[in-house]
């Protein structure tokens, strides 16, 4: 029981950015996540899309993860979603004042953008697991759940 226990809370601590934090941030505050949106995106309607369509990715993956069902794929799609965002909305190269030594807003928003890349690894590493089996075996059946929950009694000791 300890083991699903921890196997749940792990999940809970990769997705919690998202479920419940960012999503319930999009609804709070969607006039400054369309700001936010607008400044990569300069099409208000397709901004919208994103904004709306950003909440159902960080909801529904992160659900899918937490349950299992197809997680190895929620899990490929936040990955994707992590690094498209911090393509579009972390772009400390475009900051006039990024440097890596002394106060910059542009460095601030580096750290962000390797955060979003490092938390892209985190879902791959679920996605695929730790080797190249895990990679063909996704590719074979990419629904397929990791049955994060079960418990085979013969490892037991």
């Amino acid at each position: 029981m300890l083991s699903v226990v921890i196997a749940f809370a792990m999940r809970c601590l990769l997705v919690g950015l998202f479920l419940p934090f960012s999503a319930m941030d999009k609804v709070l505050n969607f006039k400054l996540a369309m700001t936010q949106a607008l400044q990569a995106i300069p099409n208000r309607a397709f901004a919208e899309v994103l904004v709306v369509g950003g909440f159902c990715v960080e909801v529904l993956m992160s659900f899918a993860i937490l349950t299992g069902i197809a997680d190895r794929l929620a899990a490929l799609i936040l990955a994707g979603y992590c690094l498209i965002t911090a393509l579009l909305w972390k772009q400390f190269w475009m900051k006039p004042d990024f440097r890596l030594k002394g106060t910059s807003s542009g460095r601030d928003v580096l750290w962000d953008f390797l955060k979003n890349f490092a938390l892209a690894g985190g879902f791959l590493l679920l996605a695929f697991g730790p080797d190249a089996k895990g990679v063909r075996h996704f590719f074979h059946r990419p629904l397929a759940s990791s049955q994060p929950y079960e418990i085979d009694q013969g490892d037991v000791r």
